[in-house]
């Protein structure tokens, strides 16, 4: 596996883990530095600026809603789209690194 295969794959994972993240904070958005925390606590180092790309390619595809980008902190939360990829229900989109259904 080359670097760029690595950084696809660490990009697919943290989108996972940051639908994952906002899942849990449901029904209230979460700030941007809740799930930067997240991420980097899973050893997933990705910068304030990354974190927010990665927003919004997840907005981009109808998962996530943002709000707050006018003042300065962005918070995040799932469309019902997004729950549905995070609960199994509807298969997800290239570019998200969610795990197999295993049950």
């Amino acid at each position: 596996m080359n670097g760029v295969d690595l950084e696809q794959k660490q990009r697919e994972e943290a989108r996972w883990r940051t639908l994952r993240a906002l899942d849990a904070g449901r029904p209230i958005a979460v700030s941007e530095n809740i799930v930067w925390r997240v991420l980097n606590d899973v050893r997933l180092a990705l910068s304030l600026s990354g974190l927010r790309r990665e927003l919004d390619y997840l907005r981009t595809l109808g998962l996530i809603e943002i709000e707050g980008q006018e003042t300065g902190t962005w918070y995040a939360r799932l469309t019902a789209s997004g729950v549905d990829v995070v609960e199994y229900t509807v298969s997800a989109p290239p570019g998200i690194g969610r795990p197999r259904k295993y049950w």
